[in-house]
């Protein structure tokens, strides 16, 4: 702000000085001619371009120091010499100048000092007559008044565009505290949810994939070539996916199970690769109209019907689980996974991606996970998402 109003304090210093040289050029000249006024009225200019300048920068207090000795002893000379100068017309600049540049106290002196200089010479160019005492006080008095009276209008304004630039230096500051912070924790979250990503889809087609050869392996030491092939093509064909669920994750899209299809059309078809690598049976039911979801949370319905799948198969040894997506209520879509297997502790601590996941994911879309199950009882997983 105060850069910003650089330009028209020098602008002002000019059309005043300006004035000033016309008015001398125009007046009757002093006693001692107008070249002395004219010379000195150069001197302030020159001070201005060399001196002025940086100190109305702010870069060094006694730069500011050495410019008003100059200008103010170059308009007292110029008042000394020529008592009808009209170069007064200066104050209008100088006064102004000294809040602008100088610490209020030092301000404050100096216009002491400098009003008290012009009255001593005005009243020695009237030869100290005591009649005129009185009312070069009065006069002195009041421009002392004016004098200070601008000067902390000046003052005020300029503490203001400091404080205001404080302001916006610190706020620039805790934003950009506040975008490392941000950065950070995206970074965080994109760690997470590439971790659940791949733990949902590439993590669990290996799995696939491991089952699949031992079963191939089986196959082969038993002499069933025809069933060794079946669990090779069902290895080829589970490699090819993962691939593809790579390369989607590593270009943001959707799970490739959703490309080109609806949901419950993903679920089918997950259910029935479930149902052909190693026997358990998938059965998957859609309940009422479909309606479309959002991306989000059809990943979300999808990534943990693949964990829930995913889990049945490594950890309940059932051999049947039943998957239904209801869209019956107007306010949520609900998933049920339920199988028939050993059960386990609900409550027991647990390790791993799985589980957490899946609460994770839930709560990213305002929806909400109830798991139920006992040792020897199955077990059922509900999620609900909303519309």
């Amino acid at each position: 702000m105060w850069r910003r109003q650089q330009p028209a304090w020098h602008a002002a210093m000019a059309f005043v000085w300006l004035a000033a040289v016309v008015v001398t050029l125009v007046d009757e000249p002093g006693p001692y001619g107008r070249g002395p006024s004219l010379a000195l009225l150069g001197v302030m200019a020159l001070a201005y371009a060399v001196l002025g300048r940086r100190a109305m920068a702010h870069d060094d207090v006694w730069v500011a120091v050495a410019y008003h000795v100059v200008a103010w002893t170059a308009l007292l000379t110029i008042q000394w010499i020529d008592p009808g100068t009209q170069s007064w017309l200066l104050f209008f600049a100088l006064f102004p100048q000294l809040w602008a540049m100088l610490p209020s106290r030092s301000a404050v002196a100096a216009t002491f000092v400098v009003v008290t200089a012009f009255s001593l010479v005005r009243w020695a160019q009237l030869e100290f007559a005591p009649g005129s005492l009185t009312d070069i006080m009065i006069s002195g008095t009041i421009s002392m008044g004016l004098s200070l009276s601008l000067g902390l209008f000046i003052n005020r304004i300029i503490t203001e565009a400091e404080s205001r630039a404080e302001t916006i230096d610190e706020l620039r500051a805790a934003q950009r505290r506040l975008a490392a912070a941000e950065r950070d924790r995206g970074i965080h979250e994109e760690r997470e949810r590439l971790s659940r990503e791949i733990h949902d889809t590439l993590a669990q087609g290996f799995t696939s994939v491991v089952a699949l050869s031992r079963a191939a392996d089986a196959a082969l030491a038993r002499g069933d070539l025809s069933a060794a092939r079946d669990r090779l093509a069902l290895i080829e064909r589970t490699a090819s996916d993962n691939l593809d669920e790579a390369r989607l994750i590593v270009a943001e899209l959707t799970p490739g199970h959703l490309q080109s299809r609806t949901l419950g059309e993903a679920l089918h078809r997950l259910g029935a690769a479930v149902s052909s690598e190693n026997g358990l049976r998938a059965d998957v039911r859609v309940a009422g109209d479909p309606v479309p979801l959002g991306g989000s949370a059809e990943v979300v319905i999808l990534r943990s019907a693949q964990e829930a799948l995913s889990n049945v198969r490594r950890h309940a040894a059932a051999a049947h689980v039943d998957l239904t997506l209801a869209y019956d209520d107007p306010e949520r879509v609900v998933l049920e996974v339920r199988d028939d297997g050993c059960g386990f502790d609900p409550d027991a601590a647990r390790t791993g991606f799985g589980l957490d996941g899946v609460h994770a994911r839930a709560a990213e879309v305002g929806g909400a996970v109830l798991l139920r199950s006992e040792p020897g009882a199955g077990t059922t997983l509900r999620l609900e998402v909303p519309r």
